[in-house]
């Protein structure tokens, strides 16, 4: 019985040190919503506090044309967008 206390002591010490676990179906953002291809995250736009990657220079101008068009495609495909990083005053 001692030993079993301890197991579930050990268990729960080990999920609360693991951290909050993502959303239920929360699934980051790997594709481009323009062309499909593997993101680079040093191509991105910000809009209304999500950051949008895409997979070339490019992209970001075509998603800027109709971002309605993408952000719904984005959520559709269950995808969760990060929040755009608090601007340094």
């Amino acid at each position: 019985m001692k030993l079993c206390k301890l197991f579930f002591l050990a268990l729960a010490l080990g999920l609360f040190a693991a951290g909050p676990l993502p959303a239920q179906g929360a699934k980051p953002q790997t594709v481009c919503p323009v062309f499909g291809g593997d993101i680079d995250k040093k191509i991105y736009v910000d809009y209304k506090g999500k950051r949008v990657y895409f997979c070339c220079p490019g992209c970001d101008a075509e998603f800027r044309k109709d971002p309605e068009k993408y952000m719904k495609k984005i959520e559709e495909q269950g995808i969760t967008l990060e929040k755009c990083p608090e601007e340094k005053k």
